[in-house]
């Protein structure tokens, strides 16, 4: 089927671009009027534009982000709670959206409506969007009439997402611009600085220290094979990248992030606290136990952690207690599985793993400081170092032609 471009304006004005799929333009012009969208433009999307288009979005490329989800859920929230019918909802936050993919999918929920199908079903034709965890609460929202509650859920949800995800940035971003800083310097001094200086060290013969040699053994292999250093670099980023796409090097790389020194215990903690936020939403969503984990376990973001959560769904499954199966997979800490058993004892195991979350949560925020704490001072020893030996290996042998010079006076 054909793709066309197409710009228009909104009913406020406002004036939208976007890609849709449809046999003529007419039937683009029709959709986008049924929308609520008048047209000003439609053209047909050439074989090399469509090409470039999918090769960029199969790469991710304009993807909605955590916090547009976020906007959708809350703006989703506001208008079931408010009672607005959910194609007339659903119209106006196509014509209001800004990134271009959500906007598209957005269309095709509302024509999926138009065509009879659930929410949850038009949602679903777009998997790379909306995760299981997200259709499921929808679709157990439409079968309650509790969808306001649902997007509320969501909302909670992601927002924990996207909080974890700014203060994990926050703490990187430091330690990253001084490293970036530490790399550019190292460059110039090795291909500008030390190049100058060489003809003067050669003066030495074999009285050249140590350092100095090393540092010009460096700058020498940079002039000459940096393209050979870019090409590694090109080919040892596109191999890993093919290494991680595969299954088993995808497993090994989750599980090194999780048993990692110094970041390991980040990355478990932030990854316990979205699994127990997410039961606890499913939970109190009516989502069954089974399909709540086995929902989460495919929403985790890693394939190691999803493998105990696995393990942990097939002794549910097996007739076990979700506390007794937890402590046998040992997917958290005895203290948060008594946790656990106390409400399912209790029948409020829901606000208890809130409390569990909750609890995950803080420990991130603390890690997160104690990463800060621990980084700045290596960060410090390690610069203070390239500092000594580039300053040692430009000195050593100014010193060593001075001490020359005095002893022949």
């Amino acid at each position: 089927m054909p793709a066309f471009q197409y710009t228009g304006r909104s009913q406020q004005g406002e004036q939208l671009a976007g890609r849709l799929e449809a046999d003529t333009a007419g039937q683009i012009a029709t959709r986008l009027l049924a929308a609520g969208i008048t047209p000003i433009d439609i053209g047909e999307v050439t074989d090399r534009q469509a090409s470039l288009i999918a090769l960029w979005r199969s790469l991710g490329g304009g993807r909605p982000k955590t916090l547009d989800l976020l906007m959708f859920s809350r703006q989703m929230y506001t208008l079931t709670k408010a009672g607005v019918p959910l194609l007339r909802g659903l119209k106006g936050l196509q014509a209001t959206t800004y990134n271009p993919v959500l906007r598209e999918a957005l269309a095709d929920v509302v024509l999926g409506l138009e065509a009879g199908r659930e929410l949850a079903e038009s949602l679903g034709r777009h998997p790379r969007l909306f995760q299981p965890l997200y259709l499921s609460l929808v679709q157990v929202g439409e079968a309650t009439g509790t969808l306001d509650q649902a997007f509320l859920r969501l909302c909670d949800y992601l927002s924990m997402e996207q909080d974890v995800h700014d203060r994990v940035q926050s703490a990187l971003r430091y330690p990253l611009v001084v490293i970036g800083a530490v790399f550019i310097a190292i460059g110039v001094i090795s291909v500008k600085v030390i190049p100058a200086f060489a003809p003067v060290f050669r003066v030495l013969g074999d009285h050249i220290p140590m350092p100095t040699r090393i540092i010009m053994g460096i700058s020498s292999f940079t002039q000459h094979y940096w393209w050979l250093m870019l090409i590694l670099a090109i080919v040892a980023s596109i191999g890993l990248r093919f290494y991680v796409a595969t299954p088993e090097g995808r497993y090994r790389w989750h599980r090194l992030q999780v048993n990692a020194p110094l970041v390991g215990g980040l990355v478990r903690e932030a990854i316990l606290a979205r699994v127990a936020r997410s039961l606890e939403i499913c939970l109190g969503a009516g989502v069954p136990a089974l399909e709540a984990l086995t929902l989460i376990a495919r929403t985790t973001g890693n394939d190691y952690v999803s493998e105990s959560l696995r393990r942990w769904r097939d002794t549910v499954e097996r007739g076990e207690s979700i506390s007794r199966a937890a402590a046998t997979e040992r997917v958290f800490p005895p203290l948060v599985v008594q946790m656990i058993a106390v409400g399912e004892e209790t029948g409020e195991i829901a606000s208890l793993l809130a409390e569990v979350a909750e609890h995950y949560r803080r420990d991130v925020d603390y890690r997160l400081k104690n990463l800060s704490a621990v980084i700045e001072p290596a960060l410090v020893v390690a610069v203070g170092g390239v500092v000594l030996v580039l300053a040692l290996g430009v000195f050593l042998p100014m010193w060593e032609m001075f001490s020359r010079v005095g002893s022949r006076i």
